[in-house]
């Protein structure tokens, strides 16, 4: 075992190292994420075959006492971040008036690349602003527990958008969901069904294909999402300013986002408006 992975390893520092090459190539940082991604799924369905965490998986056998050691508790409401390319799931969880970070885990497994959904069988994982309610978890999924993300939601139907059942859920095979094994899904579970039973009539999740810094988007100036992703970037930017939900309407088929005030709990659905850009 210890020498597969270390094979897994030696594989992904190559696929790294190659970034230099691959970026002055036509395609190039296309290629260097298909590259990327095979190495991390493939280093992470190893370890869930050998039934081992996966590399970075919180001890969630201690949730209490994680909770406690960060001043938070059960039932508070909660927000999530999803992002591709590092594949990871955050949950943050509501302070006085904004919310704290909680705990980051690793993604079993996604299909597709970056980039959001845009049809039934494109196998592909979506990105953009959606809200989970009550309605959609599903307790007894086939994946062991799941809750469904909503997708497509109102911009992705302004697209034309199709697909449906796109959920984030145990296990760790996916053809357009985010899994996370049945162990992290059920840490996950305990944390959103608290929050929603606690009163939070639904929560926010935010899907990004990696970190939406200026320098990140910059490796991308030529793919086509370029626009999309900026319009994301709004969103993403208010957050890691405020530490609050940010306001997301859809306005003229984007995406369109505003600080929310303190102290919200993240629940506004999204709705299509068209907001000033001087009130915002």
């Amino acid at each position: 075992m210890r020498v597969l992975i270390k094979l897994f390893f030696s594989i992904a520092l190559l696929a790294m190292g190659s970034a230099l090459v691959l970026q002055f190539l036509p395609g190039g940082q296309d290629m260097l994420d298909r590259a990327e991604r095979k190495v991390r799924m493939g280093i992470h369905k190893a370890f869930y075959r050998w039934d081992k965490p996966l590399p970075s998986t919180p001890e969630l056998k201690q949730l209490k006492s994680r909770l406690a050691a960060k001043d938070m508790k059960l039932g508070t409401p909660i927000f999530m971040r999803i992002f591709k390319k590092e594949a990871r799931l955050e949950i943050w969880i509501k302070g006085k008036n904004r919310f704290k970070h909680f705990a980051s885990y690793p993604i079993c497994y996604f299909s597709g690349l970056l980039g959001p959904k845009q049809k039934q069988g494109d196998r592909q994982s979506p990105e953009g602003f959606y809200t989970v309610s009550k309605g959609q978890l599903n307790p007894n999924s086939r994946w062991h527990r799941s809750f469904n993300l909503g997708y497509p939601n109102l911009f992705d139907r302004s697209h034309k958008r199709t697909g449906d059942y796109l959920m984030v859920h145990g296990g760790c095979s996916s053809t357009g969901c985010y899994a996370m094994t049945n162990e992290v899904i059920d840490e996950i579970w305990t944390i959103v069904t608290q929050a929603l039973n606690k009163g939070q009539k639904r929560f926010s999740v935010h899907v990004y294909p990696f970190r939406l810094s200026e320098r990140n988007l910059r490796r991308y100036a030529d793919n086509k999402w370029l626009s999309f992703w900026k319009d994301l970037q709004k969103g993403y930017d208010l957050f890691e300013e405020t530490k609050v939900p940010p306001l997301v309407t859809v306005c003229k088929r984007r995406y369109q986002t505003r600080a929310a005030r303190a102290g919200s709990s993240g629940n506004a659905v999204l709705r299509k408006r068209c907001v000033r850009e001087a009130a915002l």
